[in-house]
């Protein structure tokens, strides 16, 4: 396998994805589990420890099992029912901070070494999808759950400072 580590794109989504993963994180782990398991009163709201969740399955999926042909089981939809620990989640985010930087170096030396695996809405793409493709898609939902999980936590806040 050639080593692209050097690579300016291997850098770049490897850089932006563990600045995502870091943030939420560190979002996480300023949780009791009270709150990363509360919900926002909003219809199809997702608990802070549902988004973690999600992000970890996400880049298991598509890092993992397809780019790496690891086979790593996943329940998208039990990802977004999740509930724990947030201390244990920490935990399962620094499992994928470590293995990302190889599952990219995959995707940019060899391409995706298994379309077959399921686990995703999107098993046309799966099919086609070049692994650069699958790389940014992972940084794309990375930063967009960040997003996420940063309104669901102050919206969670603003709900504990509520006057009724």
């Amino acid at each position: 396998m050639t080593n692209h580590t050097g690579n300016d794109t291997y850098q770049a989504v490897v850089s932006i994805a563990d600045e995502s993963l870091v943030a939420i994180q560190a979002i996480l782990a300023d949780m009791t589990s009270e709150q990363a398991n509360r919900t926002p009163r909003l219809p199809g709201a997702n608990s802070p420890y549902a988004i973690g969740t999600h992000c970890v399955g996400m880049v298991d999926y598509w890092g993992g099992s397809l780019i790496a042909g690891l086979r790593i089981p996943r329940d998208r939809e039990s990802e977004f029912r999740s509930h724990g620990d947030p201390k244990h989640l920490c935990a399962e985010l620094d499992r994928v901070r470590e293995h990302f930087p190889q599952q990219a170096a995959i995707a940019l030396a060899e391409g995706v070494r298994d379309r077959t695996f399921t686990g995703t809405t999107r098993s046309d793409t799966v099919r086609t999808a070049s692994a650069t493709w699958m790389l940014l898609h992972i940084v794309r939902e990375l930063s967009q759950h960040l997003g996420q999980l940063e309104i669901t936590r102050d919206l969670l806040a603003a709900d504990d400072h509520a006057v009724d």
